[in-house]
Order: structure tokens, then C-alpha cells, then sequence
């Protein structure tokens, strides 16, 4: 494996040695509701992901096996995002995630974060080779089903709402209403619905209103351009929580400029 980019930003706040990484994990989780793991490995994997060693952090869960699935996709998704600059090297590695995502799913179907990264890595890989093509391969589906049974799963899962949101608002944007919801099942109300649950249970998520924005300029373009703003700007004054949120706060503070 090629040596991953590393994080640009200062990742001492995100530390999280000892105890701090229990102490801080119910608010570094409010978005996926992961709950907080007993194996010291596993922690460590995510104290790697927290401050922003992606790399190590996959290897890590990669070595720790199937259990540590959710740290290895949202590693990996979060990397290619941010901070892969190599389309091929991107595309490379939502696909390893989207294939580990599909073993979680078989290893751990009850569990919602096995669904939601799949479709994570899904969504984002779809982005990355266009959400026309994207469809036409049948992957709208995919991330759809997916998506449904993290929130019938766990229904106060924030960042799979604000993911189902986006497919709803991608594929109206791309296909419109009409066949975007004879053949994708999918509305603005939907999109709505599933934006303003997200901001509900994560006002101060800075990748909730980030998307929400998103969503909102896709859905309604330049009718809404000044909530879009607005939304923007308070992801952009947010303070993070760890290495993510930084980059997320980042994102928002470039869009503005």
C-alpha cells in the first residue's frame, strides 16, 4: 500500500490519550451512535482516526478483523474524500471500502453502521465517477437499501439521514422529480425530512449543515442560495471535535472563499 497524505492540520487537540477517548466518545459519535469499544486495539484505532492518521488507522482495524469494519470504512471514506488528490487512488479506495462494507454487512447485518458505511463509501465513490454513471450501474439502489436498514437499525443515526437526504437531492438534481421518483423513489420531501432530522439530533455537526446546504442548491439552486450561505457559515465558525471535523470545517471555510 502507498503512503497516504497526511493530515495538514494540527491534530494535538485530537488526541485523546487514556480516558479521554471515553470521555469525549459520546460527543465524537453523536453523528454515527458507534457505541464505544471494549478492545484496547479497537480503541486505538479510533484514538488513529480521531487525530487524523488514516492510514494507520485502517491498518490497525484492518488487523483487528471484521469487528473493527466501522473505523477501517470511515477512515478510508473520510481519506479519499479529503485527502487523496489521485482520482485512480481515490476511486481505489471507496472501492476497498465499499467491498469490506459488503463483508461487515454479512458478518454483522444488525449492526447500522455495517449498512451505513457501505453506503457511504457508495455515495462518495459515486460522486467520484459521476452520479449518472453511478446509476446506470444500479448503485442508486444499493445505497438506498443500505441506508433504509441503518435507519430502521438505529434510527437516531444523524449521519445516515443527512446521507439519505443527499440521495434523495443528487438524483432530482440529476434526473428530476418525475423519473427521479418513478424510478429512484425519490422526493424533496424526502430530502427535507431526512436534512432537518439530521440537523434535529446534530445541530453543531459541521457535515450536517455543510450537506444540508448542499442539498438545498441542489434541490432549489439559487432560490436558496442565501440559506445555503448561512448554512455554510455556521459549519465554517463551528469548533471540531477531532481530525474529521477539521477537515469538514476546512471544506466549508474553502467554499466561502
Amino acid at each position: 500500500m502507498h503512503r497516504w497524505n497526511e493530515f495538514p492540520h494540527d491534530n494535538e487537540p485530537f488526541a485523546f490519550p487514556g480516558r479521554q477517548l471515553r470521555d469525549a466518545w459520546d460527543d465524537l459519535h453523536r453523528g454515527d451512535c458507534e457505541p464505544f469499544p471494549t478492545d484496547d486495539d479497537l480503541q486505538e484505532a479510533w484514538r488513529c482516526f480521531h487525530r487524523g492518521d488514516f492510514q494507520e488507522a485502517t491498518e490497525r482495524a484492518d488487523a483487528i478483523g471484521r469487528a473493527a469494519h466501522a473505523v477501517a470504512n470511515k477512515a478510508t471514506g473520510i481519506y479519499a474524500t479529503y485527502l487523496e488528490s489521485d482520482q485512480k487512488r481515490q476511486i481505489g479506495c471507496f472501492k476497498s471500502a465499499i467491498e469490506r462494507g459488503e463483508r461487515a454487512i454479512e458478518a454483522f447485518p444488525d449492526d447500522a453502521n455495517s449498512h451505513y458505511f457501505h453506503a457511504f463509501n457508495l455515495g462518495r465513490y459515486s460522486q467520484s465517477i459521476s452520479i449518472v454513471k453511478a446509476l446506470k450501474q444500479g448503485i442508486g439502489g444499493k445505497i438506498q437499501n443500505s441506508l433504509k436498514r441503518a435507519l430502521e437499525l438505529q434510527p437516531r443515526h444523524a449521519e445516515a439521514h443527512t446521507a439519505m437526504g443527499m440521495y434523495h437531492a443528487e438524483i432530482i438534481d440529476k434526473v428530476g422529480k418525475l423519473i427521479g421518483g418513478v424510478t429512484y423513489g425519490a422526493s424533496e420531501s424526502s430530502a427535507m425530512e431526512h436534512f432537518e432530522a439530521a440537523l434535529e439530533l446534530t445541530p453543531m455537526s459541521p457535515i450536517a449543515n455543510i450537506e444540508f446546504g448542499n442539498g438545498l442548491y441542489l434541490l432549489y439552486g439559487e432560490k436558496k442560495l442565501d440559506q445555503v450561505s448561512d448554512l455554510y457559515i455556521k459549519a465554517s465558525e463551528m469548533e471540531p471535535t477531532d481530525a474529521m471535523e477539521k477537515l469538514d470545517v476546512e471544506s466549508a471555510l474553502a467554499e466561502l472563499e
